[in-house]
């Protein structure tokens, strides 16, 4: 999921600049499970806005933010709501706001949210970062568990000399991913695989962000 952290309220509102009236847009999944865009926050964010003589013409929950069909169809029952709008705040991650954008073309859109990294919710609204969207995954050579996420220094063969006690020398507090991956790999009895499995340096032009692929699921025609 993407994990996102609501944007300062005072910052959000000198964005608005003359904007006296807006439309909110919330997301149903990653915004919602993070507390940063699900009814709960809408009805917050409206709550702050009017107190400081906004008018939200409206609001929605998009089922799901990056969905541009489907939030296209939900935002059709708002249509008046969001004419009325000087502009449209989206309460989702960069992903979300920019279907709200291609969506509206002729509104400003506002984000409400910074988006961080893609991550696993581990308890309640704690997110643990695990996975940097590489391009060319290699869990099934360590274990099932990234190294290239878990070090702070993308080290693919193995742990460096500043491992002291199992421990990170850059994060006194973050266990060394690669004594993670050892342990994970005996534990499975697979250490005859570990040397071998060394990934090789990184294709980072894998990577899809720098090139805007759009990627389509097997089978389906451009």
């Amino acid at each position: 999921m993407i994990i996102t952290r609501q944007k300062d309220f005072e910052s959000i509102l000198r964005n608005l600049k003359d904007s006296r009236r807006v439309f909110l847009v919330g997301c149903g999944e990653c915004a919602a499970l993070c507390g940063t865009g699900g009814l709960e926050q809408l009805a917050g964010m409206k709550r702050r806005l009017v107190e400081r003589g906004v008018e939200v013409t409206g609001m929605h929950l998009a089922k799901t933010g990056c969905q541009v069909l489907g939030t296209k169809i939900e935002l059709k029952q708002h249509a008046e709501a969001i004419r009325n709008a000087d502009c449209m705040i989206s309460m989702s991650c960069g992903a979300g706001t920019q279907t709200i954008v291609e969506l509206q073309d002729d509104k400003p859109v506002l984000s409400a949210n910074d988006s961080l990294f893609l991550g696993n919710m581990t308890r309640h609204q704690m997110f643990d970062e695990r996975c940097s969207m590489c391009g060319e995954c290699i869990l099934d050579q360590t274990g099932g568990i990234c190294p290239i996420t878990g070090c702070p220094k993308g080290i693919l063969v193995g742990p460096c000399g500043g491992c002291d006690d199992g421990m990170c020398e850059i994060n006194r507090d973050l266990a060394c991913i690669w004594i993670k991956i050892y342990e994970r790999m005996k534990k499975l009895n697979r250490l005859g695989e570990f040397g071998a499995a060394t990934p090789k340096p990184k294709d980072w032009s894998k990577n899809a962000r720098p090139h805007h692929r759009i990627t389509r699921a097997p089978g389906k025609k451009p």
